[in-house]
């Protein structure tokens, strides 16, 4: 909420903007047995440590952000059993309408469907059509387009950065709000995969359908990850580039263009990362605040 939040190696940093215009910088160490260690260099085996490890780092950020730029309403408070409760009734509803529901609907007219790989394509095409029409939809609300707007901040400065740019609005502003290693696009990915690996289940028992679905996400996520890490470390490549075009046009619907104070945000919580990595040595800009935020707010960030 009215924030960023960039990952290196080493460290993390998320930059929010409070009502009064200050930016609050908060950083962290992220575990190093993750990112830099054994498991970091084994495919597949990689992806569901780094991606939990991604879920935790944007729930506490998220809640970090909700007690800075909501600190105006002090009988607000986004931690503790309300914050992880969310993170469990987001999570359940989403393997239920994104995994089991398409394969209720399915279930409806499979009597009539006489192939396997038939069924599980078109039980494929609703799972897609979830995704992208739950994205469409929310996109209309207010509060989202303003997350949409940081999330095209984020990606213009890491295009910046990775463009050997200056970390400047200004220079920032010219750069794509779409970057190959999206979130969005691992979405899809894990959408298509779902497709191949379940087609090549057949048609089980509906229990048993249904168990293959959830207990399945952790081998069609790891196998996304794979696809996505590949993918841009041969962006050059022209085929590449067409397997991406997919993923990046479903980006337009997550991102948008960001306004000079959104960059701000963004590239200092950039910036901040760079620090801490030791890349760069800079002074802390004018209006930026660091770790800001009352003692038990700070205190509340759960540790790995």
């Amino acid at each position: 909420m009215e924030g960023v939040m960039m990952r290196g190696s080493k460290s993390m940093a998320v930059a929010v903007r409070k009502p009064d215009g200050e930016i609050v910088v908060h950083t962290e160490p992220v575990d190093p047995r993750i990112y830099t260690g054994p498991v970091s260099r084994w495919p597949f085996l990689r992806a569901l440590p780094m991606l939990w490890d991604t879920l935790v780092l944007g729930m506490r950020t998220l809640m970090f952000s909700a007690d800075v730029a909501l600190a105006e309403e002090e009988e607000f408070e986004f931690k503790g059993p309300l914050a992880w409760g969310t993170v469990a009734v987001s999570l359940t509803l989403g393997v239920a309408i994104f995994f089991v529901a398409p394969l209720l609907l399915v279930g409806l007219m499979d009597r009539y469907l006489a192939s396997d790989i038939l069924s599980n394509l078109i039980e494929g095409i609703i799972r897609l059509s979830l995704i992208v029409g739950y994205i469409w939809a929310v996109g209309f609300m207010p509060d989202i387009r303003r997350v949409f707007a940081y999330h095209g901040a984020e990606h213009k400065t890491i295009n910046s950065y990775e463009a050997g740019a200056p970390l400047e609005a200004a220079a920032v502003h010219r750069f794509t709000t779409l970057h190959p290693r999206c979130g969005t696009g691992f979405l899809l990915v894990v959408a298509v995969i779902s497709v191949l690996i379940f087609s090549l289940l057949g048609r089980p028992g509906m229990v048993w359908r249904i168990l293959s679905r959830i207990l399945l996400i952790p081998v069609i996520a790891g196998l996304g990850y794979e696809v996505i890490k590949f993918s841009a470390a041969h962006q050059n490549n022209r085929l590449v580039r067409w397997f991406l075009t997919p993923s990046l046009a479903l980006q337009r619907l997550t991102t948008r263009e960001p306004d000079h104070d959104m960059l701000e945000v963004a590239i200092t919580a950039l910036k901040r990362v760079l620090v801490e990595e030791g890349l760069t040595v800079a002074a802390e800009p004018a209006g930026v605040t660091s770790d800001a935020q009352p003692a038990e707010a700070v205190a509340s960030l759960p540790r790995s």
